[in-house]
């Protein structure tokens, strides 16, 4: 069996650094095959938890994951004035620059994909695919959602969740330990959840999360609390397709927004899962990322 190269490294932005892992060779990919770039989550929630689609470097295709600055191997810089979606779609192009990926797939998760989006709205050169794994258009309705879903927790989890918002402690082990409720039902339904998602967040880029998004997932008070693209959807051309899970934070409602405003976009739902049908189906997952990216090629081969 051949052994599949990996190599790391960092790529200069802005005066700090953002770290990468490739598995694969850039410099030999297979015929009709594009490299994969990974997008992760949070903000600020790095790359490990997506560990689990490395194998896709078995078909061919390198895979690229990075930890966007402010988390995880990366850099972290103490100014929260940093942390906007400009910078983070800069840190894209300049990632996709230093490696040479004039073509590539995108896969972003939650967050990632957000800024996927945000990312095709630009109309980059070279992009072949996006999936949007499990990710809103708006997070107004991100929080409608969520505090939906929050409702059908057990009156006990509620209740601390209210009292710590409300006095300002959601850092307390108490309220950590309610959000995990939440987590299980409606994050990652694997429990206990395997080390490589583990190791994402004990890796977070707090300050970065805690600035765009806020304190938890439906306790959103950050800069992106107004961030809505629905309206702006049908300008992405960029062959796309929409992932996510029955139980998901992202609801179906949320996601089929995304797939019926994008045009041309797929959308697949995963029964057995929530936030990481990656994690809780991988199998299933990487076939029907497998198949995607491959019809896409197949368009690219007789063009």
């Amino acid at each position: 069996m051949t052994t599949i190269p990996v190599t790391e490294g960092f790529v200069p932005f802005r005066g700090y650094r953002t770290w990468y892992r490739i598995v694969g060779d850039l410099e030999n990919v297979a015929p009709g095959k594009f490299p994969l770039l990974l997008l992760h989550g949070g903000p600020g929630v790095c790359h490990d938890y997506l560990e689990s689609l490395a194998p896709f470097a078995e078909t061919g295709r390198p895979v690229i994951f990075y930890d966007q600055l402010g988390c995880g191997n990366s850099d972290r810089p103490d100014d929260p004035s940093m942390w906007t979606v400009e910078l983070f779609l800069d840190e894209l192009r300049t990632v996709r620059q230093a490696l040479g990926l004039r073509q590539t797939h995108l896969l972003g998760q939650s967050w990632g994909g957000m800024l996927g989006m945000e990312y095709a709205l630009t109309q980059p050169e070279g992009v072949i695919s996006l999936t949007i794994a499990s990710s809103p258009a708006s997070m107004l309705l991100w929080v409608q959602e969520a505090n939906r879903l929050r409702d059908e927790l057990p009156p006990e989890i509620q209740a601390t969740l209210l009292k710590h918002e409300a006095a300002g402690t959601t850092g307390d082990p108490e309220y950590e330990t309610a959000m995990t409720v939440f987590y299980e039902r409606h994050v990652c339904r694997v429990v206990p959840n395997p080390e490589y998602v583990v190791n994402s967040f004990l890796k977070i880029g707090r300050q970065v999360y805690e600035t765009m998004n806020g304190p938890s997932e439906f306790h959103v008070i950050g800069t992106l609390k107004e961030w809505d693209i629905i309206d702006r959807l049908p300008e992405i051309t960029i062959p796309c397709l929409m992932t996510s899970g029955l139980y998901d934070e992202c609801t179906p409602m949320q996601a089929e927004i995304v797939k019926n405003g994008i045009p041309g976009c797929e959308w697949m739902l995963f029964n057995e899962s929530s936030h990481m049908p990656h994690v809780e189906e991988a199998d299933v997952y990487m076939k029907v990322i497998d198949d995607f990216m491959g019809r896409i090629e197949a368009r690219h081969a007789g063009a």
